[in-house]
């Protein structure tokens, strides 16, 4: 199953903006990178949710 994500569109957070672009070029990558990159991205997105609740 593909999933279509553009991630060109600001979210209109600079944090989750940040978060999202380490996804940029990932299909560039060999499969075996992309684990890395989907962790690197998973604990930006979870620290910029945790901030949600401070706001």
């Amino acid at each position: 199953m593909q999933v279509d994500f553009d991630a060109t569109e600001p979210t209109q957070d600079a944090a989750i903006d940040a978060a999202l672009a380490g996804l940029d070029g990932l299909a560039g990558l060999p499969v075996g990178a992309h684990v890395e990159r989907f962790d690197t991205v998973h604990i930006a997105l979870t620290a910029a949710l945790a901030c949600i609740d401070k706001v």
